[in-house]
Formats: structure tokens, sequence, C-alpha cells
């Protein structure tokens, strides 16, 4: 498979493995906790969490930061800000803040899986004032207008 070639340097997880698509229609790749020491989340707790990697993207595209569907479901592991973005002129270590919106503790360990890194195009918008908008059958209708 070729892919976007993106510059990756170690931090401080030189045992850990580099980020990997599990399957090859996967869209995203885990991102491992680089942490010297187990950390205990508590309920309502939230922590940024180091991976140990600082990467250089090529210009035109972001590393979006997503949550992990089965921490959230199994442990109510969420990003608070997700998706988080890497722009691409970044070039400090990616860290994740997570939050635990269960009622128990969450023990984060050195190499567990918090997060999946999803490479995107980044689209740029040049606004264009005018005094008028077109109108549409919404119009300003705002949350619940449209009866769903």
């Amino acid at each position: 498979m070729n892919g976007i070639k993106i510059q990756i340097k170690r931090v401080h997880s030189h045992d850990l493995p580099l980020p990997t698509y599990a399957t090859a229609g996967a869209a995203g790749m885990d991102l491992l906790a680089a942490i010297e020491k187990p950390i205990n989340l508590p309920p309502a707790g939230r922590k940024l969490i180091p991976t140990g990697l600082a990467i250089a993207l090529p210009p035109g595209y972001e590393l979006q930061i997503r949550p992990r569907s089965g921490l959230a479901l199994n442990h109510g592991i969420m990003l608070p800000n997700s998706p988080g973005t890497i722009d691409e002129d970044f070039r400090g270590e990616i860290q994740v803040i997570v939050i635990n919106a269960s009622m128990e503790h969450f023990l984060i360990t050195r190499g567990m899986r918090i997060a999946q890194a999803v490479l995107a195009p980044v689209i740029r918008a040049a606004w264009l004032e005018v005094e008028i908008l077109d109108e549409t059958l919404r119009g300003t209708g705002g949350f619940g207008s449209t009866g769903h």
C-alpha cells in the first residue's frame, strides 16, 4: 500500500511501535500512551497523555485525533476536544486529552491504545462578504428546526 509520506520522530517512545493501521480498510492508526508510570484516571477526571511522537505533515494535511470507540463504549473514556487537530506546522509532541465519563476509575498504562489518528486533507476557506445570502427552505431555523 502506498500512502502519503510523513516524517515521524520518537520523543520518548523508543520501546513502543509506531502507529499502524490494524486492518487493510482502517481509516485510523492507533496512538499509544507513552507514559512512564500508570495513570489512575478518576471518574470525571481528565489528563493530557503523551504519545512520545512528533511529526512533520506535508502541506495541505492535518492529523485528526479521534477517540477509540471501544474505550468509549466499554470504559467511558473519551476525548473532550474530539476531533483534535495536529496542524501541518506543529512540530511538538502529539498529546491526547482524555476524560473519564464513567463512574469508575480507569487505569492508563504504557503502550495502551488511547486514541486514533486519521490523516485528512485541509481545504482552506476564502471568505466572500455579501449583504444578502441566498434563501433556503430552512432559512434561519436553528437546533431542532428540521423536525428530526
